[in-house]
This record gives structure tokens, C-alpha cells and sequence, in this order.
């Protein structure tokens, strides 16, 4: 019982404020009113222009009244009608305000000139939404919708923004107010509960069960189907790869990892064109190596060779000894003779000497003796 009190204050609650509209100007109109909440209901376009007009729910009068002038209304309590536009407003609905009503209108003989009915249902809103999802055996994605409170819900899903297209829906069951996602699918997903007084939606994050899709040719047996990626086992093939004088093997997986609309490529009965490749490429790749190794060896000898080699116009280092006398000229004789000094030089020169002229008249007499 505490519960039953309990959901009906929270539907209150949840109802305060809701407001819905309604017009009643046609004949057997149907209208809705959210519980606890309010509806306007438009009965007429004018009461100043109506001499006389009574408005009944079964056989209980509730409005009476004539051009501008309430009579009679038995709602007053929770309800207003206005004259200037013939709108009634009803505040605090309940279950027993809902039924059929009858708009009746006389003229000034009181004769009756029109009548039209409305039938008014009350409904409680829905309050909250929850969502819930979970991978099924075969990589689908199952999501749930549930919602508290709300009389007769109506449930409508999207992805994103929009709706589900053939190629992500695997199936719905409006029974349990599900839907099942195909293995590709994710993103973000709404379930929108709605009913005539009220509408709430929920949205998730929704991510694919970590399946892919494998579609290859094991030991002469074709395989399709969806497989757990982390536990696969299935499409896995091994070649032996030589790199140099390096050998290894490395395991091949021909298969398509599937994240959209289930596209596959299926590899040749023989595997994929690059198990063919690889030693071609890995020889290639060992010639390349062997001749960037020789090539550089051939130029660094070569450079230093040059190096070592003397430049043009030069010799090696040599030590040089000389003998040389100087000759005064004949016409300086009155000058007293100098004693004329032999001198012994080793000299070092780091290239060949230059020849040059002796100075004015004097000859100098060189003996030359090369030593290494």
C-alpha cells in the first residue's frame, strides 16, 4: 500500500506543471489530460455572441451560462472558463475527470441549435527512463527500454539521431520493448518513451561486442561467419619468411575486421599476394645492404688515398745543405776586404725553394747537397 501511495505522489509530482491542449469545436473529439496536471479545452470561439449554452459530462451539468455571464460551474474550485475566447481550464486532473462531455447551445427562444461532444481521457506521464544493453553469443548487441509510471507507452528507437535502418536492426520485440543491433553496429542510442501527454528519452553510448567477421578458405573448408576477435583461432595462417641469413615465421590472419554495414573481401584460395612477396622483397633488400656496405668502403679508401697523395708543384719535405761564398765586386777595393765567412745551414723546407735572381752584381756560388 505504502508503495501504491508512494508512485502515485511521485506521479504528481512528475504531473506538476504538464499542461495539454485540446480543441473541442468539432464534434466527437477525443482529448487527453496528463494526471495531476492540466488541460485547456476549446469549447466555443465566443460565449458574447451565444444567448444560452450548458456543458454536461454524462447527465452533471458543470458550465451554465449566457453570453458574458457564468451561471453555473460546478468546478470552479480547479477549473476557469473564460467568455472572450470559450477556453475551460482544468487544474488538477484525476482519474474520474475522464468521460464523455457534451456542448450544448440555444438561442434566445432556448431552443437548441447545435450540440457536439468530446471524450477526455486522463493519463499519467511517464516519469523516468532507464536503457540497458548486452552482447548476445553471437557479437549482437541487445537494448532494452523500461519506464516507470506512464499510462499505455509508446516506445521509438534511433541511432544517432535517426532511425534504424534494415542494415543495423537485427530484430524488435515490442513485447519486452527491445531491439537486437547487428554486429557492426555502434554509436549513440535513444529510446524515446512516449505517450498522448508526455514524452521522456533516454540515450547510451553503444559500442560493438568486439566480433569480427571471417570470410576465408582453412584447409580446403570455406569459413563465414562472426567470431570473437580476442579468441580467434580460425583463418590464421603461418609462412616462413628469410630476411639475410635471418629466419622466422610470422602468422598471417586473411580476414576482414567488419565495423560497418558488413562489408567482407574474401582473400584467394592461395593467400594474400604479399606471402609471395616477401622473400623477393627480403632478398632485394639484403643486395641493397651488401652494396651500401662495399660502396662506402670503395669511397673511403679512395678518400683516403687522395689524401695522402702530394699536390701538384710540391715535394716532400728534404734537408738542404749549402756551401756558399760571396764574391765582392772588383770596383769595391778600396773598401777594406771583409772577411768573407763560409756558413754551414741546414735548412728545412716544406716545399721545393724557389729560384731567385742574385742581387745586383754579386754571384754567389751554391754547393748542394739533398739529403732524406
Amino acid at each position: 500500500m505504502k508503495t501504491v501511495v508512494g508512485l502515485f505522489v511521485m506521479l504528481l509530482r512528475v504531473s506538476h506543471g504538464v499542461e495539454t491542449h485540446c480543441d473541442g469545436r468539432q464534434d466527437a473529439v477525443q482529448c487527453y489530460g496528463p494526471l495531476g496536471g492540466t488541460v485547456v479545452l476549446q469549447l466555443m470561439d465566443r460565449a458574447s455572441q451565444i444567448p444560452k449554452y450548458e456543458w454536461k459530462k454524462e447527465s452533471t451539468l458543470i458550465l451554465r451560462g449566457r453570453q458574458n455571464e457564468i451561471i453555473t460551474n460546478s468546478l470552479k474550485d480547479r477549473s476557469v472558463f473564460t467568455p472572450s475566447n470559450g477556453t475551460f481550464r482544468i487544474n488538477k486532473l484525476s482519474r474520474t475527470d475522464s468521460g464523455n462531455y457534451t456542448l450544448l447551445i440555444f438561442d434566445s427562444n432556448g431552443t437548441l441549435t447545435s450540440k457536439q461532444t468530446l471524450h477526455l481521457s486522463i493519463q499519467a506521464p511517464v516519469s523516468s527512463v532507464l536503457v540497458a544493453s548486452e552482447c548476445l553469443s553471437q557479437g549482437e548487441m541487445k537494448v532494452s527500454c523500461s519506464s516507470e509510471g506512464g499510462d499505455s507507452p509508446q516506445y521509438s528507437w534511433t541511432l544517432g539521431g535517426r532511425a534504424l535502418t534494415d542494415a543495423e536492426l537485427y530484430s524488435e520485440n515490442k513485447e519486452e520493448n527491445s531491439i537486437t543491433l547487428k554486429q557492426h553496429v555502434s554509436g549513440r542510442v535513444a529510446c524515446k518513451v512516449w505517450n498522448h501527454v508526455s514524452s521522456v528519452s533516454k540515450e547510451e553510448d553503444i559500442m560493438n561486442c568486439g566480433f569480427i567477421y571471417i570470410n576465408c578458405i582453412s584447409n580446403g573448408t570455406e569459413i563465414s561467419q562472426w567470431v570473437f576477435a580476442a579468441n580467434n583461432t580460425l583463418c590464421i595462417q603461418s609462412t616462413t619468411v628469410t630476411v639475410g641469413k635471418e629466419t622466422g615465421i610470422v602468422s598471417l590472419t586473411p580476414s576482414i575486421n567488419i565495423t560497418s554495414f558488413n562489408e567482407t573481401v574474401t582473400p584467394s584460395s592461395d593467400g594474400p599476394w604479399y606471402l609471395y612477396a616477401l622473400p623477393i622483397m627480403a632478398g632485394v633488400l639484403s643486395a641493397l645492404v651488401i652494396f651500401l656496405i662495399v660502396g662506402m668502403a670503395v669511397i673511403r679508401a679512395h678518400k683516403k688515398k687522395k689524401n695522402n697523395k702530394p699536390k701538384e708543384g710540391e715535394d716532400d719535405q728534404e734537408v738542404t745543405y749549402a756551401d756558399v761564398r760571396i764574391v765582392q765586386r772588383q770596383q769595391r777595393q778600396v773598401e777594406q776586404r771583409e772577411k768573407v765567412e763560409v756558413e754551414y745551414g741546414q735548412v728545412k723546407f716544406s716545399g721545393r725553394p724557389r729560384q731567385t735572381q742574385p742581387v745586383g752584381g754579386d754571384c754567389v756560388y751554391a754547393d748542394v747537397r739533398k739529403g732524406r
